[in-house]
């Protein structure tokens, strides 16, 4: 077994290799662009990761990895036209650095190119991959959808918004598991319970993002602290402080979530407060908590070493205390 750091190394180098310089390149190089814009990489790292666990050496799994970092950067690519976003990473996002439409095409094919990747397994191995593919890429395609519409909904339960982002997170986070499971040839059983590990994660994982947020500090977040608020985003914290303020703090957080004032310090200052005076902010720290044990449940019934669940659950145990 490999850490997350030479997992990380292992994937850059693969993607690095891949590189060729290709006509049109106005197609090809927004690609190369968004690619190596980096970041954390966790997706394709738990497919490497998972291969090694179920005892297939980590270069059998870099296709797939690459797959699920490509397929990840094409929703990124597409997610920032939606959000008319200007930045990704601290840098120019694809569609302000060149346009609307090569963004929208770069993204196409971005998906296409995602696929192609799985063509360097054998068949049986493509065929299990590229069925778990195509489910997972229609749900997150469903996830976004479910996060556009909810923008103009002042319903939305928490069930669903749990259900919204096990569709547009968790469920890219359990099948890069899973495909790292069918690259080993394991078991169905520790293939599906290695993608039910990967849901439950990645449900942390988002909530851990709506958190830090709110509560994360500017200086190791990498991005703005405040930014869901500021954009009247109504996720688990929001949710759970309407739920359980008195009707007046509930009034006021409607109102806050509908509006745009000039000073958005005072309106992030505000509203967490009552995010921690409601004890949602407690809540949704007990809901990550909740998860990330979840998840950990399911390492008992693998058939794998000791060891490599105590791997498995570290890294489980380092997201969930995650500050970035």
């Amino acid at each position: 077994m490999h850490s997350i750091y030479q997992y990380q190394g292992f994937l850059s180098e693969y993607l690095q290799a891949q590189y060729e310089t290709k006509e049109p390149r106005n197609l090809y190089e927004p690609i190369r662009y968004i690619l190596d814009l980096g970041g954390k990489r966790i997706r394709p790292v738990l497919t490497l990761m998972s291969a090694e666990i179920f005892d297939a050496p980590y270069q059998k799994a870099l296709p797939a990895a690459l797959a699920v970092e490509v397929f990840h950067n094409f929703s990124l690519v597409h997610d920032d036209i939606m959000d008319d976003a200007p930045l990704r990473r601290g840098k120019a996002t694809v569609h302000e650095k060149w346009n609307i439409n090569t963004g929208i095409l770069s993204g196409d094919a971005m998906l296409i190119l995602a696929y192609q990747y799985f063509e360097q397994y054998e068949p049986v191995i493509f065929r299990d991959l590229a069925k778990l593919f195509s489910k997972t890429a229609l749900e997150v395609c469903e996830g976004q959808q479910w996060d556009v519409d909810f923008e103009e909904r002042n319903d939305v339960t928490i069930p669903e918004y749990l259900m919204m982002i096990q569709y547009k997170t968790a469920v890219l986070v359990a099948a890069a598991m899973k495909m790292g499971a069918i690259i080993a040839e394991t078991t169905e059983e520790n293939a599906n319970l290695v993608y039910d590990f990967g849901l439950n994660l990645g449900l942390a994982f988002q909530l851990q993002d709506d958190f830090l947020d709110a509560f994360g500090d500017p200086e190791t977040f990498g991005k703005q602290v405040g930014g869901d608020i500021i954009e009247n985003k109504k996720t688990y914290l929001y949710l759970k402080a309407v739920a359980f303020s008195k009707e007046e703090e509930a009034k006021e957080l409607r109102y806050l979530f509908s509006v745009q004032p000039e000073n958005s310090t005072d309106k992030i200052e505000t509203v967490k407060a009552l995010f921690n005076s409601s004890g949602a902010a407690t809540a949704t720290q007990e809901a990550i908590q909740d998860f990330t044990f979840e998840a950990f449940q399911t390492l008992d019934k693998m058939n794998i070493s000791a060891d490599k669940k105590a791997m498995l659950k570290s890294f489980g145990e380092n997201l969930m205390g995650r500050k970035v």
